[in-house]
């Protein structure tokens, strides 16, 4: 397993098509923090496996999100140790530079297993995101 930070060419190169493959649509690269590159990216060998982003904010609180995986990639045990690694790598930076709190807003249950074996503890249910362009 190797973990990188992103790098600004992941983002045409790799991440944009695993939005496709899970048919959600990709949040455009300036929505993302540092222009696409402010988060960490997983490698099993040279197999790029998942990849998530993290947000600073003005407060002691942090925003994990748009965690996304290689829909191709099929050792579930491997992309579970992956996506846990990631999670907590990303949760690292934040506590690095000050952070008391990691907020996370997910749908997907096999994520929410992964969150909740970190020590997250579920908050709001059945909120709607919602986005306005400025």
């Amino acid at each position: 397993m190797q973990i990188r930070k992103l790098e600004y060419n992941d983002y045409d190169d790799i991440l944009t098509k695993w939005w496709k493959d899970w048919r959600w649509s990709a949040p455009p690269r300036d929505f993302l923090p540092d222009d696409g590159t402010g988060g960490l990216i997983i490698y099993d060998g040279d197999v790029p496996v998942c990849a998530g982003f993290v947000y600073m904010t003005n407060s002691k609180a942090g925003w994990v999100e748009f965690i996304i995986s290689n829909r191709e990639y099929k050792n579930k045990e491997n992309r579970k140790l992956y996506l846990s690694t990631l999670v907590d790598s990303l949760g690292n930076i934040l506590k690095g530079v000050g952070a008391k709190y990691t907020y996370v807003s997910l749908k997907n249950e096999s994520l929410v297993n992964i969150y909740e074996e970190l020590g997250y503890v579920k908050g709001s249910r059945g909120c709607l995101e919602m986005i306005k362009q400025l």
